[in-house]
């Protein structure tokens, strides 16, 4: 087994493109970078029509390669565990089929099953990971790069069995036979080995080991990336605050929203964090509580269990200090749920244990007023919120008890709806779910009580409990199981069910309003705008005065995001009379008083999907409400081309400057705004040209002559692009490359003329290979300058 996994990657990336798979070809190369890099979005628009297309063409190599990538993905970055279990067991079977057995990237797999069985329960799964690990390790070579990963995985198991210098020991080894066999140690086996010194103690080692490692990565020529550089600042800082070297701790650890953004960032985080509290250099306050139950709740959706039971036991301990008893409670009973999904509950079980004595030995807070006034107590008297949760809990606890006098039902119901609010906002969505249900029994009609545990089953992703819900309603308010239906499909992308609950609950009760703004937003994600533009006019048909509708009801009248989301669809639709006659409420005036809305206003950004799944923003020109024309000549990655005029949605996806920005950014400020569909393509095909910068001058005289032909041109290098120097041994020439426009009028043989007609008199010559092809011209020319330049 001594295939270089990288070489046939190329071999078959190779392969793909001259058969024509040039999609699938791509997604081999691009696969592992949106894996590693967190780049969910693109991976999820890649990764479907990549694997069918490799079972479509009875590729199973390649199934493997891309199932284990994105299972990299979906453990790595997303912390799945019991959700990713099945396809992790599924691609082990897979991957050691009679066909599949001889694929490099089958080892891979074993590392997969080995970090999925992590996430459930590393301690419970200990002797499955290390007899998997053990096996494979045994038939491979120390030379293979998959030698370096499974060797940590392997020390990780150890470390997960509490035996951290065992598994010291084990990668000293492993390191020992990778460079016998002339390998380099990858950057991430020095990482592993840092967080084996950290559990043992030894944290200046972990400094020494760090630098060493980076400096030696940069001797070679290769340069950190960003997530090297995160990692290599979280472990330092971790290192640093166990030291108590707090100010060069806090100088280095990562901001929040890199966590927030890299879930495998957080666990680390949340260590250190702790360690700086306890150092009083970091405050312990509700909204770091707050973040922590928030990625609690995520490892409790994804089934990673252990880790979620690490993380909150941390987030038990802060809010103890805190003194925050109703979030210690919260905590405590989410751990004793997640007991019950480990195999191995030795040691965790007591802390769970110690977390709940803890948090109910906290002192009880007494309400300065009686239970019935608390509600507007806490809103009048700027309660801090975890002080409110505990007075709220202790209210409630008082009138379940039947201690609180005269507090009727609805009252009791209001204090539970008030503190399930609160918990909501502190991260703890289940816990409120939780408290809701209880109260559901004692008042199953309030129609509060009901949206907001629908809203709180929804955020605590619990589709079971959004379906026991539902089902509960179908006999008494079926609308109202509908809307929870509704809801959840919404949260889970399936728009189509969105509509259908929607419809229903207009057949019963077409004054909703609501339900007409959802269901025009899920038609638009279905790409069906003539239905959106239904929901939204008749939204304004349906919708309540401004005038004399009391406060509470004004989500009832025409708010200004309808009227937006209505020229939108109109504009998708090219129901020109809409959008003029919707733009003028929103006060919007139009060049000319009818007909199709194509004028000029100001430079904005689109942004699209390249077919990769990334992002690309665009410069465009504004035409309209809700339309602009695309300025840039555009690659075969993206569907769109220069002067295709699209719809754009109309949010702000950035906000724009301050006030008191200063004036350079203010000025340069462009309005971003998504992509929602193509209107009117323009049907020009774009050519590349690549050679020697003829100056400013000359350049700008042939932008102006292909403009006034009807072809555009953009250039894509920037100044600091070059190419060989033909007369100068080593040297270097300014070099441009840059993307031609040719219009549906226009052949390629047009377009081969005009350049060379443009161009013959430069110095130093263009060559355009593909678009000579394109006309049936002489190739030789341009194959030549290709050499000569370095192209």
């Amino acid at each position: 087994m001594s295939t270089d996994i990288w070489a046939w990657v190329r071999d078959t990336h190779q392969q793909l493109a001259e058969t024509g798979h040039r999609r699938l070809a791509d997604a081999i190369y691009e696969l592992p970078g949106h894996a590693n890099e967190g780049r969910n979005a693109q991976l999820d628009a890649l990764y479907p029509e990549a694997v069918a297309a490799a079972r479509a063409l009875g590729l199973p190599w390649v199934e493997v390669y891309l199932r284990h990538w994105r299972m990299q993905n979906l453990l790595n970055k997303r912390h799945q565990g019991e959700q990713a279990l099945a396809e992790a067991v599924d691609l082990l079977e897979f991957a050691h089929r009679e066909e599949t057995a001889g694929c490099p990237q089958s080892v891979c797999v074993v590392q997969d099953f080995a970090i999925c069985h992590a996430r459930v329960d590393g301690p419970g799964y200990v002797p499955e990971r290390l007899a998997v690990l053990s096996e494979t390790l045994e038939r491979i070579e120390p030379a293979r790069a998959c030698f370096d990963c499974l060797s940590r995985e392997y020390s990780d198991a150890l470390e997960d069995d509490g035996r951290p210098a065992e598994a010291l020991g084990h990668l000293d080894t492993a390191a020992a036979r990778i460079k016998a066999a002339g390998q380099r140690l990858s950057l991430h086996f020095h990482h592993s080995r840092a967080g084996t010194l950290h559990l043992l103690g030894r944290h200046e080692e972990v400094l020494a080991l760090l630098d060493t490692a980076e400096q030696a990565e940069r001797a070679r020529g290769r340069q950190l990336d960003e997530s090297d550089q995160r990692w290599g600042a979280l472990a330092r800082a971790r290192a640093l605050a166990s030291l108590g070297r707090t100010e060069e701790a806090l100088a280095l650890l990562p901001d929040r929203s890199e966590a927030e953004r890299h879930a495998d960032l957080r666990a680390a985080w949340t260590e250190t964090v702790e360690l700086l509290v306890a150092a009083g250099a970091w405050e312990n306050d509700a909204e770091l509580g707050a973040v922590l139950a928030g990625w609690v709740g995520y490892l409790d959706g994804t089934g990673s269990h252990r880790p979620c039971v690490d993380l909150l036991l941390a987030a038990g301990r802060l809010a103890l200090a805190r003194g925050a008893r109703t979030v210690a409670l919260a905590l405590a009973a989410t751990g004793e749920r997640k007991l019950t999904r480990l195999r191995r509950t030795e040691g965790v079980a007591e802390q769970v244990a110690q977390l709940r004595a803890a948090a109910e030995a906290l002192p009880v807070p007494e309400p300065a007023v009686p239970p019935g006034e608390l509600l507007a107590h806490l809103g009048a008297a700027g309660v801090p919120i975890e002080t409110g949760a505990d007075l709220l809990s202790a209210a409630l606890d008082t009138c379940r008890q039947g201690q609180a006098g005269e507090v009727d039902r609805a009252g009791v119901t209001g204090i539970a709806v008030q503190l399930a609010g609160v918990l909501g906002s502190l991260g703890h969505a289940r816990a409120a779910a939780d408290l809701l249900w209880q109260q559901l029994d004692a008042d199953p009609a309030d129609e509060d009580l009901i949206g907001m545990l629908g809203a709180a089953l929804v955020e605590a992703g619990d589709g079971d409990g959004v379906r026991r819900l539902a089902d509960r309603l179908a006999e008494t308010s079926p609308a109202d199981g509908h809307w929870v239906r509704a809801r959840w499909a919404g949260a889970e992308g399936r728009w189509a069910e969105v509509v259908e609950h929607c419809e229903a609950i207009l057949a019963e009760h077409p004054d909703r309003i609501n339900t007409r703004r959802v269901a025009g937003a899920a038609a638009t994600e279905l790409g069906d705008h003539a239905a959106a533009q239904r929901y939204y006019q008749d939204l304004l048909t349906h919708a309540l005065p401004v005038e004399g509708t009391p406060e509470e009801e004004l989500h009832r009248t025409v708010q200004q995001p309808d009227l937006w989301h209505l020229i939108t669809a109109a504009t998708a639709n090219r129901d020109w009379a809409v959008v003029r006659s919707t733009g003028a409420l929103l006060g919007i005036e139009f060049d000319e008083p009818e007909g199709r809305v194509d004028e000029e206003w100001q430079l904005v950004t689109v942004r699209a999907t390249r077919t990769d799944g990334a992002t690309a923003d665009l410069p465009a020109v504004r035409t309209g409400p809700a339309t602009a024309r695309i300025l840039p000549v555009l690659g075969d990655d993206l569907t769109l081309n220069h002067g295709d005029v699209v719809v754009f949605a109309p949010a702000l996806l950035t906000e724009p400057p301050a006030e008191d920005a200063p004036e350079e950014e203010r000025r340069s400020w462009r309005p971003v705004f998504e992509l929602l569909t193509l209107l009117d393509p323009a049907g020009y095909t774009t050519y590349w040209v690549d050679g020697g910068w003829p100056g400013d001058e000359a350049w700008n005289e042939l932008r102006e002559q292909l403009g006034r032909s009807g072809y555009a041109v953009w250039a894509y290098s920037g100044d600091h692009y070059g190419i060989t120097d033909p007369e100068v041994d080593g040297g270097t020439l300014h070099g441009i490359y840059a993307a031609v426009g040719v219009p549906p009028t226009a052949h390629a043989a047009d377009a081969d003329a005009l350049l060379h007609r443009l161009t013959g008199s430069w110095p130093h010559p263009l060559a355009w290979l593909d678009l000579a092809r394109a006309a049936g011209a002489d190739t030789a020319r341009h194959e030549e300058v290709i050499e000569r330049y370095g192209l």
